[in-house]
């Protein structure tokens, strides 16, 4: 099996804080894996397919609004409808805190893994269009 994979790359926006400090609810890394998980499919069969279940979730460092987070995402293995997945989020850049100078940011010298999960996905045997 040729190795299909997806990346995403976004800043986390002012309106994605939920918490003091600016910190991001995990729940946002793992609707970034979603939509990493909808491109995979439709790479692999054509077609968006459904999540059917996380086997693991591992939230490793916070989140902040200004932050730019890198998803990305693999088919590890493919079943006659089901695909396993693997996914990582990681900081690739931050708010720089310049007093003065609040759209300042800095590039992370290595990226920041923030989550970590895997999960498998379906896609009907009726719907594969088998493009790979």
């Amino acid at each position: 099996m040729t190795e299909i994979t997806s990346l995403i790359r976004l800043r986390i926006s002012a309106h994605d804080a939920h918490y003091a400090g600016d910190l991001v609810d995990g729940a946002k890394m793992l609707q970034l894996f979603g939509d990493v998980a909808t491109e995979l499919l439709i790479r692999s069969d054509g077609d968006e397919g459904l999540f059917v279940a996380y086997d693991s979730v591992e939230f490793l460092a916070p989140v902040r609004a200004g932050d730019f987070i890198e998803a990305t995402g693999r088919i590890v293995s493919m079943g006659k409808t089901s695909r396993k997945m693997v996914f990582e989020a990681r900081k690739v850049i931050v708010p720089a805190g310049v007093a003065g100078q609040p759209s300042a940011c800095d590039v992370l010298p290595e990226p920041i893994v923030v989550c970590r999960a895997s999960g498998t996905c379906v896609v009907p045997a009726a719907c594969q269009r088998n493009i790979r």
